[in-house]
């Protein structure tokens, strides 16, 4: 994919040729979009089942919804890509396919998928299809990074609690469980993590947070860069007050109750965690690649549909119309924009006109009447031909 690119879908009247063939018309928009400012690739589109007026002006409201899931659908994979990728540009670009095709190629010689969308079929039965498609590939991708994610926090948990300070890190390879008052019906052994630049103020304090501390009590049993790590012995009945004591000096109390083999139970979690994330990493990034491809596909779709049901509103029946896709990039998209209007802004009737230098001008309340009259306004500015921008990032 040509990073940066803006892609412009375009149909018009082949009433713009003089011959009124659809390839003069396709060479006449070539001619106005000029080379310099972007490439115009034909871009096919099939002859669908035409129902009522009222039925079109819906098509083209749910289309547009459409468009926008879609549109919305294809950037969340592509985020989801990104953050399995760490961000590297490279990565997610090669990730970034249409049916294994970078999605310029798939769009310069895009071809309707009669196989999977028939187009024999109503259009709001196709309509309806992709809207399930497109909600049936969210779910799946977002289901998948959501369990890969949970299984990624856990290991990085995990690793935490294996290389983290005497105050986050994992006791199970520390405390000896001699230190330990095991099934004593009176008294209790608090573990406490001491930042280390206290350590004097806590051998003088601790006795006197609250009553029946055991005097003396306090063992040293380990220490790290950041913190001492001593065991206290309390009475049960004080234990709850001793422990709220210490929070409040920002010493903190470690929770731990030594379990025969927890050891080994810890390694084998710690790598079974592993070897999980490992293997979702690579289902997260297939699914992601598959669902960008999928839900890129559906949305070009979606577009092809929605030229089709805008270029029957505007330019109605017989149905003689070309469309051309634009490849370009957004600073040259405005120029193509205004070339397209200098040339054809007179299939908008008196809805455009120009000034005393010639400058197209457009009067709105013409535009707004004629749209309210068709019964259809659109989801962007309003254009005398039918016109649509998009990015797929």
């Amino acid at each position: 994919m040509s990073k940066g690119s803006k892609y412009l879908l375009v149909s018009l009247p082949t009433s713009i040729a003089p011959s009124n063939h659809a390839d003069d018309a396709l060479t006449a928009l070539r001619s106005t979009v000029t080379n310099d400012v972007g490439t115009t690739f034909p871009f096919t589109i099939p002859n669908f089942k035409i129902g009522t007026l009222d039925a079109l002006v819906q098509q083209a409201d749910d289309l547009a919804k459409l468009n926008n899931a879609c549109e919305g659908v294809v950037g969340k994979v592509g985020d989801s890509l990104r953050q399995i990728l760490d961000g590297d540009e490279a990565k997610i670009q090669q990730q970034k396919t249409i049916n294994d095709k970078p999605v310029d190629q798939y769009l310069r010689n895009f071809q309707w998928n009669k196989v999977k969308y028939r187009a024999d079929k109503p259009i709001a039965d196709l309509i309806d299809s992709l809207q399930k498609e497109i909600q049936g590939i969210d779910n799946d991708v977002k289901a998948k990074f959501s369990q890969y994610n949970q299984t990624k926090g856990a290991l990085a948990a995990a690793e935490r609690k294996r290389t983290g300070n005497l105050s986050t890190k994992s006791l199970v390879n520390v405390v000896n469980p001699k230190a330990l008052i095991r099934d004593s019906e009176y008294l209790d052994t608090h573990l406490i993590a001491v930042p280390n630049m206290v350590v004097k103020d806590f051998y003088k304090a601790y006795e006197e947070l609250c009553p029946m501390v055991v005097p003396r009590s306090a063992n040293k049993l380990a220490e790290d860069d950041e913190f001492t790590l001593f065991a206290v012995t309390t009475f049960k009945k004080h234990s709850a007050e001793f422990v709220h004591k210490c929070r409040e000096k920002r010493w903190t109390p470690r929770d731990y109750k030594y379990k025969e083999g927890g050891k080994e139970e810890e390694a084998k979690e710690a790598d079974q965690l592993a070897k999980d994330e490992k293997k979702l990493w690579g289902e997260a990034l297939r699914l992601g690649r598959t669902g960008y491809s999928e839900s890129a596909m559906i949305w070009i779709h979606a577009l092809a549909l929605r030229v089709f049901v805008e270029t029957v509103l505007r330019y109605g029946l017989p149905l003689d119309f070309v469309c051309g896709v634009v490849q370009t990039d957004t600073k040259q998209a405005k120029k193509v924009k205004s070339n397209l209007d200098s040339a054809y802004s007179y299939l908008a009737g008196n809805a455009f006109g120009r000034d005393s230098k010639g400058r197209i001008k457009k009067d709105d309340s013409a535009i707004s009447t004629d749209m309210q009259q068709a019964g259809h306004l659109g989801d962007q500015e309003y254009t005398a031909y039918v016109y649509y921008e998009f990015e797929v990032l």
